[in-house]
């Protein structure tokens, strides 16, 4: 039975998001611990578990890509990319989102695609295309992509919690869903925004502006370019260190039995406490971590090397790699964009996810019987509360971590919840997200734009498409294979 005091808490849950998403970055996860706070010693809930599995994993992760950053290896791919699009700028509307998505899904983090926004937009002027269209869907594509990256957070997460209960996924079969129909949302998004708005040549608020020959000069005047910087060959050896990582990861991920594999002691199923001395208990799973073995309690047994070990070992060992053989200065990497957005996420996952799963533990029971109904006879409708949560909160790493446990506990079956996974990205509905505002800034045409009223912004018809038609073809997909 839902109380009001249930409500009260739910609704401190909600601040805290709330006030922490209107100064972003760390402030997410530190005003996060306020509501923990709050429920902890103001309303004497139990505290719930930290996630510290996805977090050891974001921290690798960030530290490889952070490093391959420092060694100018991302400029490598970025010139690549820039490459691409200025072969074929008629096709900027489809190759633009293509090429952020991917970048994205090689790094794991969204925050790659600012040196390349700006070629974008250049390309776009000087096919006389409207940066609108590219801008807009490539914008979306950098952050769509976290879902289909073997080494974001979301995905580790997914496939994390997954295991625990019960659903025996790997990265591998994630991703087998996650790209196809990602790339489908993407697409349909792309084709939608092929003749958004008026050409460049009927626009009368821009053809007033470059009436104007400093407005003129300043939208056409410079042209936005990687090509003419040199990129040494340590920057592409640790491009190749990077990708040999990842196959590793996915390698060990598709063949699990190639994986070392290691004696333990495991608690007997529904065995009973030990009871020692003056009436003390002792569990059966306290027994099992402390490697004693007591007959009817614990067993014997092996147990493969876990992923999420793989992935932190994989991605350290290629970090150092680079450091040795391709000049990556560690200095340079801390101090570079990509390492301090992924810290900044490992402290909004800490905090958002350790307040949720506070709350949600302790109200577990009762929300079984209040959603039971519904998620019984519409189990996709988890898709549409991941996306409002991912609206407060900014993050599809987090989103997964808070959420994903509470879906499993509701009863909803594991290919559902793969199939609704793209449904996590809600955050370009309020545009206040770096990449969006970022986006608008790079365009010197004027055209991608926040709106006067907020909602009515350049992101949120190609977001809308994406995310829902990617969302029902994972969702087909899933059901199809699983």
């Amino acid at each position: 039975m839902v109380t009001f005091t249930m409500i009260l808490q739910l609704c401190i849950v909600l601040g805290a998001l709330w006030v922490g998403s209107r100064y972003g970055s760390l402030a997410l996860g530190a005003i996060s611990g306020i509501g923990l706070a709050i429920l902890v010693f103001g309303f004497g809930l139990k505290p719930g578990t930290p996630p510290t599995d996805v977090i050891y994993i974001i921290i690798a992760a960030v530290t490889c890509a952070g490093i391959m950053q420092a060694s100018g290896g991302m400029d490598w791919l970025i010139q690549i990319a820039e490459k691409l699009l200025r072969k074929h700028p008629d096709r900027i509307t489809f190759l633009a989102p293509l090429t952020t998505f991917f970048l994205t899904v090689l790094v794991g983090t969204g925050h790659v695609v600012y040196t390349l926004m700006p070629i974008i937009c250049d390309i776009a002027l000087k096919k006389g295309i409207r940066p609108e269209r590219p801008c807009g869907v490539a914008s979306i594509a950098s952050q769509v992509g976290i879902t289909c990256s073997p080494i974001a957070a979301a995905v580790v997460a997914f496939v994390t919690i997954s295991n625990a209960n019960h659903f025996d996924i790997t990265i591998p079969r994630v991703l087998m869903v996650s790209i196809p129909a990602c790339v489908c949302g993407l697409m349909a998004a792309a084709a939608a925004s092929y003749r958004r708005g008026k050409d460049l040549d009927k626009d009368p608020e821009f053809q007033k502006k470059i009436a104007d020959p400093a407005q003129r000069e300043y939208i056409y005047g410079s042209s936005a370019t990687t090509l003419d910087k040199q990129i040494p060959q340590s920057a592409k050896n640790a491009v190749f260190i990077f990708l040999g990582a990842l196959a590793v990861i996915v390698m060990f991920a598709a063949l699990p039995e190639l994986l070392p594999s290691y004696e333990t002691v495991k608690a007997i199923k529904g065995a009973e406490d030990l009871v020692i001395g003056d009436g003390v208990k002792v569990s059966a799973a306290a027994l099992a971590k402390a490697n004693i073995v007591a007959e009817g309690l614990t067993e014997k047994g092996t147990v493969g090397l876990k992923m999420n070990l793989v992935i932190q070992i994989v991605m350290i060992s290629a970090a150092a790699l680079m450091i040795i053989f391709c000049k990556a200065a560690p200095k340079k990497a801390v101090a570079g964009p990509v390492w301090q957005s992924g810290m900044v996420a490992v402290v909004a996952i800490y905090g958002i996810a350790w307040l949720a799963d506070t709350y949600f533990s302790n109200y577990m029971s009762e929300m079984q019987n209040a959603l039971e109904g519904i998620v019984a006879q519409y189990p996709w409708s988890i898709a549409i509360v991941f996306f409002l949560v991912s609206v407060l909160i900014n993050s599809q790493g987090a989103v997964v971590v808070a959420m994903l446990p509470l879906a499993y506990k509701l009863g909803i079956p594991g290919p559902v919840l793969l199939g609704v996974l793209p449904s996590v990205y809600g955050y370009f509905f309020i545009p206040n997200y770096p990449s969006d505002i970022a986006t608008v800034n790079f365009d010197r045409s004027g055209t991608t734009v926040i709106g006067k009223y907020l909602l009515n912004h350049s992101f949120m018809m190609p977001g809308l498409i994406s995310v829902s038609v990617s969302t029902i073809v994972a969702y087909t997909l899933s059901l199809i294979f699983y």
